[in-house]
């Protein structure tokens, strides 16, 4: 069973390298829901914008799910879908990765919210 937000029973759902999404796995992130949509996607060097994009609006649309992680390096790629997201919910969390720090400079909800 996925970990769960423990107010609302929420998903958190990942979008990140390969490592990012494993150690979350890991830790008991992943879920399936009902029409085999999973709460993840792994982002490799052969993964289009356009799809990662995809992926943060069907992430957005579910009702299943509270927060967004994304990979800051990933962020920056989408990062006009990103501010265009104002509600809270999902809250939209960019995180560091292995080979690239987090940088609060570019993290536009952390901006937002100072």
């Amino acid at each position: 069973m996925a970990l769960h937000s423990a107010i609302k029973g929420k998903l958190i759902s990942v979008i990140g390298d390969e490592d990012t999404c494993v150690g979350f796995l890991l830790g008991g992130v992943g879920e399936i829901n009902k029409n085999r949509h999973p709460n993840f996607m792994v982002v490799d060097k052969n993964t289009a914008v356009s799809e990662i994009e995809d992926c943060f609006k069907r992430f957005l649309k579910r009702d299943d799910i509270d927060i967004i992680l994304i990979n800051q390096t990933y962020a920056e790629l989408i990062r006009h879908v990103i501010d265009a997201h104002t509600s809270p919910v999902p809250a939209v969390l960019e995180i560091p990765s292995k080979d690239h720090p987090y940088d609060a400079s570019k993290d536009s909800i952390l901006r937002r919210a100072r």
